[in-house]
């Protein structure tokens, strides 16, 4: 039997409209993840300047994002709840799991934005990346902050849209078993 797949809970159009509405209520990068930790859509709204400065070098897509990902997305696999961290560069990472009928399908993510009080960590940055420090100075200029009932309200809101769709899908093929 093959695994499930996201698109089979719901459309990839529908995955787009829920990332559009996350960075719309929280400014946050919103991206739906696969298991393997690949994005399902081409959508992309980056929540500040730096973060694609970041994606766009090797050793800093590989070292900081991909890593904060398989993290905190392998962390909610294994707990079944969602998990906020930071990633090496200081910025929240929150993920969301999703599991249909006890199959874990991939991540429900926002990130991009620092917590209320925190810091860029443009030292460790420049030492993975290589980019001038005064660059990335320049670049952490609009970086948003955001605050511990921020994140818990859009980590509500994206659980909220998990569970929605889940039940959705499981309550439709009860339906299914039932008229057969």
């Amino acid at each position: 039997m093959q695994a499930m797949q996201l698109t089979d809970l719901l459309p990839l159009g529908k995955w787009v409209e829920i990332e559009k509405e996350i960075h719309r209520r929280s400014g946050l990068d919103a991206s739906v993840f696969d298991t393997k930790g690949y994005r399902i859509t081409g959508y992309q709204k980056w929540a500040n300047r730096f973060c694609p400065a970041i994606k766009a070098n090797d050793k800093g897509q590989s070292y900081i994002c991909a890593v904060a990902n398989m993290n905190v997305a392998s962390q909610a696999q294994q707990t079944r709840k969602p998990v906020v961290e930071e990633c090496d560069a200081g910025l929240v990472k929150a993920c969301v799991p999703i599991i249909v009928r006890d199959e874990y399908i991939g991540t429900l993510c926002g990130c991009g934005r620092i917590r209320d009080g925190g810091e860029v960590e443009i030292f460790l940055v420049n030492k993975i990346t290589g980019i001038d420090e005064q660059v990335l100075e320049t670049l952490i200029e609009d970086v948003p902050s955001i605050s511990t009932e921020e994140i818990q309200k859009i980590v509500l809101y994206m659980s909220n849209v998990i569970d929605e769709a889940v039940d959705s899908y499981e309550n439709q093929g009860t339906k299914k078993e039932n008229v057969s």
